[in-house]
């Protein structure tokens, strides 16, 4: 069952689907939030120009992200903009990628500010040699439309279970990057966990994939993942959170 059938019939369940619709319509009020953010960003990288230099994106990345990062308890852990990789993926690759403040991080232990991701430091980073088919680069060159990649535990910055929402960045007509942002689960937990409690129901928030991001039932771990063939034969209901690709799951049995 697609997730647009799934979503219709969650429409004539009476108060749960009611209160799943707005749950799931808050949710994507704060996933639009960031993509509106990024539209921002990538709406400032494509007018620097396609011929402007490393130094000059870098600064300019940097001076729209570091206030996101920095701000009072920040949604965004990382953020930053990820160049295309040339024809000759031996060329360097160029990721003006900054993570925010850290406390007791396996890489970078605690920081106060916003600390550049040095690839040459990663010894373990060579499969980044190219990226064009990881999904977080391959979807929005794809599509031309913003994607959300994961959840999945981010071995290469935070060491921990993140979401990654990426946007393209153009240049005549052509893929110049991705502008980025990486939000870490357990800092959406306070903003999506009370919006599923207050559903008074079982129920779950999942990735387009059908793996579960967070959940107020044991039935669904977080981690977890449920196809649409197996939350069908078990009767739960779907609804989709507007404007992203994840979707709230609801049932008695969750």
């Amino acid at each position: 069952m697609s997730n647009e059938s799934m979503a219709m019939r969650i429409t004539d369940n009476g108060p749960d689907a009611e209160r799943g619709r707005e749950c799931a319509a808050a949710i994507g009020e704060l996933f639009s939030g960031v993509f509106a953010m990024l539209d921002g960003w990538r709406a400032a990288v494509e007018a620097s120009g396609a011929g402007t230099t490393t130094a000059r994106i870098d600064s300019l990345v940097y001076s729209l992200v570091e206030p996101e990062l920095t701000a009072a308890d920040p949604l965004v852990i990382g953020a930053g903009f990820i160049a295309a990789p040339e024809n000759d993926t031996s060329q360097a690759l160029h990721f003006a990628w900054w993570l925010g403040p850290l406390t007791d991080n396996p890489l970078l232990g605690t920081t106060t500010k916003p600390s550049r991701l040095d690839l040459a430091s990663r010894e373990y980073a060579e499969y980044l040699r190219d990226f064009r088919a990881f999904e977080w680069y391959q979807v929005p060159q794809a599509t031309r439309a913003g994607h959300i990649t994961g959840p999945y535990v981010d071995h290469l910055c935070t060491c921990d279970y993140i979401l990654t929402l990426t946007a393209p960045v153009g240049a005549g007509g052509s893929m110049r990057g991705v502008v980025g942002a990486d939000i870490l689960v357990r800092r959406l937990e306070p903003e999506v966990l009370p919006l599923l409690r207050a559903t008074d129901t079982a129920i779950a928030l999942v990735s387009g994939s059908g793996r579960v991001i967070l959940s107020v039932s044991p039935t669904l771990r977080v981690g977890s993942i449920v196809s649409d063939a197996s939350a069908e034969d078990r009767g739960w209901d779907a609804v989709q959170c507007p404007g992203t690709e994840l979707k709230l799951l609801l049932g008695e049995d969750i």
